[in-house]
This record gives C-alpha cells, sequence and structure tokens, in this order.
C-alpha cells in the first residue's frame, strides 16, 4: 500500500525588472489569482474523490475501505488547511484595516 502526497505547487514570482514594475505587479497578481484558484479546484477534486468513495462504500462496491479513508483524510487536512489559510488572510485584512492613516 502507498500513500500519494498531496498535491502543492509553490508560487514562484516572476523576475521583475526596474522598468516592468507595474507589468510585473499584474502577473504576480494573476499567479496568485490562479494559484488560489488551483488550490480550490484541488480540494474540490479530493472532496469530490472522498465523496464517490463514500457512495461506493455505502452501496457495497468499494472492496478496500482503506481507500475511502485515506481519501476522506486527505479531504479533510485539505480543508483544515484552507481554512487555516483564508483565517490569516482574514486576520492579516483586518490588521492592516485597523493601522492609522
Amino acid at each position: 500500500m502507498t500513500i500519494s502526497p498531496v498535491g502543492f505547487t509553490p508560487i514562484t514570482p516572476p523576475a521583475a525588472s526596474a522598468s516592468t514594475t507595474s507589468a510585473a505587479s499584474a502577473t504576480s497578481g494573476q499567479n496568485f489569482a490562479s494559484t488560489l484558484s488551483n488550490g480550490l479546484d484541488a480540494l474540490q477534486g479530493l472532496q469530490n474523490k472522498a465523496d464517490s468513495l463514500a457512495v461506493q462504500a455505502a452501496t457495497g462496491q468499494l472492496t478496500d475501505v482503506h481507500q475511502f479513508t485515506m481519501a476522506a483524510t486527505q479531504a479533510q487536512l485539505a480543508t483544515e488547511l484552507t481554512v487555516a489559510i483564508r483565517n490569516k488572510a482574514v486576520e492579516a485584512f483586518n490588521d492592516i484595516m485597523k493601522m492609522p492613516l
């Protein structure tokens, strides 16, 4: 039995020069948005896989219950990580909003 790692794509900032600062900012924003979107899509995929295996387990079509257990645990951990990141982002936003001008 092998355990496959949860997918993670590190963020790599684009190389920026002094003349392309505004272009680099736009690209960086697009990279962040696409990375965030890809992460949420991966989370949805993990949850869909766990849901389909749960249906198979409930109907008796699943031969190896360990597959469901691992998929459910992966989906749970990914959800917990996503919630923790969201909480930190909200906390950072609130801290910025409390700063005096």
